[in-house]
């Protein structure tokens, strides 16, 4: 899955440990201060609905910048240029407001504990099993990536043997979720979010003055991959070639509707982080306040990738040299200080548990509420069920340190998530989207358009593309090709299957289909909350004018 070139040991030291272990000692203290709180199991899977804005927003976006991002993003800007920022620009942004200005007026005001919950009110037992499986088998997929991809990575730059890496990592997530729940992962996340920005910014700073500023970076990069390597449409015409193997089409279609609604609309590792908050303006700011820094992560993360490619011509060139994953450690092994260097390799280190902690957080919370005490042990007291989710979440650490291994087939961190995403999140998107803005749709139309959506993603990727029967030209290309079918597939099953079904009845859709509303919905802002500066719809337009902004300079 990650592959890192020898010689990539890093001349750590005394003081660099150090930091480490003052990190390590940290997590495990907010771990116990936020125990404190936790009186119910819904303190435990949902922060009891107590957190601000500012505190999930910061969350939202650390959940999603795990090590598998820093690494797998600064390895495609290595290897595609600046058409990487189209994972955050029209990959996210657009995604991220969608949620906090249009569905997450549902997801809270409903006063759903999950994801699949809402599934079950909307359309009923069938559906939200289904979904809960998924969710569950997909949350300790990407954990273990995180986990095993955190392995290679500190064995290659820090010496530790992997198991050692596996339990130590694995050790302090399940520590603080198991103490503290969702406030301790949040709050951890927060602080992660603060320790990655610090490990990045200076290796970006350095880096650029290393390399002649941003004027030589161009420079060296426009005569070594031509002028289109640092723009971000150049050479995306159908049938044109490009590093990326897509063209505009499926990269609006793919990647920036259908993969990108699919994954920020329907995550529950993410959508978690908005339903702890305090009311339904906090849960609506969440995801667009996580929007902002959203933005500028290019800027410390594919950034990097293009100097790393600059100071090392060599980069991906050769399977027994360095590789495009190695764009990141590079960069520190060769720039960074003892102490500055401690904290790069701390901000690794939380970025790898952030990741793994959000999905952790979203296993124990689906297999405890929405299948556990909803199909296996129902009706126990609350006091049952805190104890079972504090119990099913060391299941799922070490139920991630075993599916790790299933990416080791995979030579692109990010491809394999990418993979992931499109058969388990477009299918939910597409299930949710047309559920919520048709009120005809049925049960039975949930249940298969899931289904078919799913299966079909499979077949497409597996069979259509693996077995060379369409010709695609990168996996990247192949994951917004399967997203595009999945949710066609979905789609299609699902408007005639409502055709030949009976719909649920309109009152039993109330605050779960769009135009109506729930009395969740009703809720009044607190006291400052209709403040003109935090007005969802202007945080939610301004970033998607900032974002398109950002493309100028990348267009032409």
């Amino acid at each position: 899955m990650i592959t890192l070139a020898e010689g990539l040991r890093l001349p750590t030291n005394g003081l660099d440990y150090t930091i480490l272990a003052i990190y390590f000692v940290v997590v495990l203290g907010i771990g116990f201060a936020a125990k404190r709180s936790v009186k119910t199991s819904l303190d435990f899977f949902l922060s009891g609905r107590s957190l601000p804005a500012w505190v999930t927003g910061l969350a939202f976006v650390a959940a999603n910048l795990g090590a598998t991002e820093i690494l797998g993003m600064a390895a495609n800007g290595a290897q595609y240029g600046a058409y990487t920022v189209h994972w955050y620009w029209i990959g996210a942004i657009p995604a991220m407001v969608f949620l906090g200005l249009v569905m997450m007026p549902f997801y809270y005001g409903s006063k759903v504990r999950s994801v699949p919950e809402f599934l079950l009110h909307r359309f009923g037992p069938s559906s939200h099993l289904l979904s809960s499986v998924i969710f569950a088998v997909s949350s300790v997929l990407i954990a273990g990536v995180n986990l095993y991809a955190m392995a290679i990575v500190l064995q290659a730059l820090l010496g530790w043997p992997q198991w050692v890496a596996i339990v130590v990592a694995g050790a302090f997530v399940l520590a603080y979720i198991t103490i503290g729940g969702l406030s301790s992962a949040i709050y951890n996340e927060v602080l992660q979010f603060f320790v990655i920005l610090a490990a990045l910014i200076p290796l970006t700073i350095v880096g650029l003055k290393r390399v002649g500023g941003w004027d030589g970076l161009t420079d060296s990069l426009n005569s070594s991959h031509g002028d289109a390597f640092l723009t971000a449409w150049k050479g995306t015409g159908i049938g044109e070639a490009n590093p990326l193997g897509a063209n505009w089409l499926t990269i609006v279609l793919g990647l920036g509707f259908v993969m990108s609604f699919g994954y920020w609309t329907t995550n529950f590792a993410e959508v978690q982080r908005a339903l702890s908050a305090k009311n339904l303006s906090a849960a609506q700011r969440t995801p667009l306040i996580a929007a902002f820094p959203k933005i500028f992560i290019p800027l410390v993360v594919v950034v990097p990738g293009l100097i790393a490619l600059v100071m090392e011509p060599t980069l991906g060139k050769s399977k027994d040299g360095l590789q495009y994953n190695d764009a990141i450690p590079v960069l520190m092994r060769d720039l960074l200080p003892n102490g500055v260097l401690g904290i790069a390799v701390t901000g690794l280190l939380a970025a790898f548990m952030a990741g793994m902690a959000a999905n952790v957080s979203s296993f124990n919370t689906v297999f405890t509420n929405d299948i556990w005490a909803t199909y296996l042990k129902k009706g126990c007291e609350d006091r049952y069920y805190l104890k079972t989710g504090r119990v099913v979440t060391a299941v799922g650490v070490l139920i991630g340190m075993g599916t790790a291994f299933i990416a080791s087939s995979f030579s692109n961190i990010m491809n394999y998530l990418q993979t992931l995403f499109s058969f388990f999140n477009v299918p939910l998107f597409v299930v949710f989207i047309i559920g919520m803005f048709w009120k005809r749709t049925s049960a039975a139309a949930g249940f298969w358009g899931l289904l078919s959506g799913t299966v079909a993603a499979m077949i497409n990727y597996f069979w259509l593309y693996k077995q060379g029967i369409i010709a695609i030209p990168s996996e990247q290309g192949a994951n917004f090709v399967s997203s595009i079918v999945a949710f066609v597939v979905g789609a299609l099953v699902m408007v005639l299957v409502t055709l030949v079904t009976k719909p649920k009845p309109a009152a039993s859709l109330a605050g779960l289909v769009y135009g109506s509303r729930s009395p969740g919905m009703e809720e009044l802002p607190a006291e400052g909350d209709d403040a003109w500066y935090r007005k969802p719809a202007l945080l939610g337009w301004g970033a998607v004018v900032l974002a398109a902004v950002c493309y100028i300079p990348f267009s032409f």
